[in-house]
């Protein structure tokens, strides 16, 4: 009960504080990071969360899964085939050169063996589509940014999740990981594809018999059925969550554009209300020991990983593309690390490899500064397109709006 209160007491605090951080760097992402850690056992003591305490993993897997489903739903197929090379640019590019350049980094800065070094590459590659809203969220930022942005965010989570499941088995990990081929995680991977195109699709065409479908106030709950239906089934087939989550919600929008609509307000609000809960569990993990623990080779690398690696590869991959030189910039600056490292610095720290713990700190000092970095620069950078209004309501006589409003606000393509 005492996680219950502290998470409204910060919930509170965020959305009082909201309309000033719409207008400024502060982020109400950073101060549920925040209030996790003054709570955390580091500080005040009040509640008591472990790395290996299955709340963390559970919080992060949820919000993950909550955040990819609305953002699928902002996916536009006809936009998409016309811009789909240079998503497929930074997935096939961008990622597998930061994946290279993070290993890199790790062994020769950090002192990790290079099996390791490479899981740590692999756990760090992936972006995430939380703390780039105002860019992604923005109708006045470029469409073919948005897409790049969003279709990258939404599916390298899942295309990173068989090289980390890999790498954790070459490693010799003491679990049932070890026991991991590449035709299982194909396996999950199609699975997880699967039951993210199908099962929407067949929600959807139910709801067209004509003795079938939902009365007004009830039709927001058809797409959260599919998405705790998909959830439950992915889980108990070890099909891959994330990516059905993301094609499912795509699919949603492209076969039901009502049902899209009427789910965005509840799905949007679920969404920020899972990413807070996540934010504020991993806050708790954040203990001066945590950050004792790295080396000061570690923070080296932690700052290169985000000033450095991602910038670099992404802008490589873009080389020859129509974007103009601030486009790229921006594209190449919002390569935030979120839940989805969350989850799989877990899956390494709770596989027993010989440099886990190792690898497990800087994977979550880097998360850390990443979230503080790139929440807090998404307001200023959207304002270079022109963005007048960052929280939706103009300055003047009306109050401004919250910033939970507008992250979650993430995808619009």
């Amino acid at each position: 009960m005492v996680l219950v209160v502290v998470f409204g007491v910060a919930l509170l605090i965020a959305v009082l504080l909201s309309g000033l951080a719409a207008r400024t760097v502060l982020s109400t992402s950073f101060l549920f990071l925040v209030g996790g850690a003054l709570v955390s056992d580091g500080f005040l003591g009040l509640i008591h969360i472990t790395p290996d305490s299955e709340i963390v993993s559970v919080t992060a897997d949820l919000a993950l899964f909550a955040v990819l489903f609305t953002d699928g739903m902002h996916v536009s197929f006809p936009k998409l085939r016309e811009n789909w090379r240079n998503p497929a640019r930074a997935l096939g590019l961008g990622m597998p050169l930061a994946f290279l350049g993070m290993a890199l980094i790790t062994h020769y800065v950090v002192g990790l063996d290079w099996t390791t070094s490479f899981l740590v590459g692999a756990v760090l590659a992936p972006t995430d589509p939380v703390f780039a809203s105002a860019i992604v969220g923005r109708k006045e930022v470029p469409s073919k940014l948005r897409q790049l942005l969003n279709v990258e965010s939404g599916i390298n989570d899942g295309l990173a999740l068989p090289v980390v499941l890999i790498m954790i088995a070459a490693a010799g990990p003491s679990s049932g990981n070890s026991e991991a081929s590449l035709g299982t995680i194909a396996l999950e991977l199609v699975l997880g594809l699967v039951f993210g195109v199908v099962l929407p699709f067949v929600v959807i065409e139910l709801v067209r018999f004509r003795l079938l479908g939902a009365e007004p106030k009830l039709q927001p709950l058809l797409p959260l059925a599919i998405g705790v239906i998909l959830y439950a089934t992915c889980h108990l087939t070890h099909a891959n969550p994330y990516l059905a989550a993301f094609s499912a919600g795509a699919v949603l929008t492209a076969r039901s554009p009502e049902a899209k609509e009427a789910f965005e307000p509840l799905g949007e609000a679920l969404a920020e209300l899972a990413k807070f809960a996540a934010l504020l569990v991993f806050g708790a993990l954040l203990t001066p020991q945590l950050f004792g623990d790295l080396s000061l080779g570690g923070y080296v690398a932690v700052v290169l990983a985000i000033v450095l690696i991602r910038p670099a590869s992404l802008l490589l991959s873009l080389l020859g593309t129509p974007f103009t030189r601030r486009e790229k910039l921006v594209a190449a600056w919002f390569g935030p690390k979120g839940f989805a490292s969350v989850v799989y610095g877990l899956l390494v720290l709770q596989a027993g490899i010989p440099q886990g713990a190792e690898a497990f700190t800087l994977i979550a000092v880097c998360i850390a500064f990443s979230i503080v970095a790139h929440s807090s620069t998404d307001v200023p950078i959207a304002r270079l397109f022109n963005v007048e209004d960052i929280a939706g309501i103009p300055d003047g006589d009306r109050a401004p709006a919250a910033r939970p409003a507008a992250e979650s606000q993430q995808t619009g393509a």
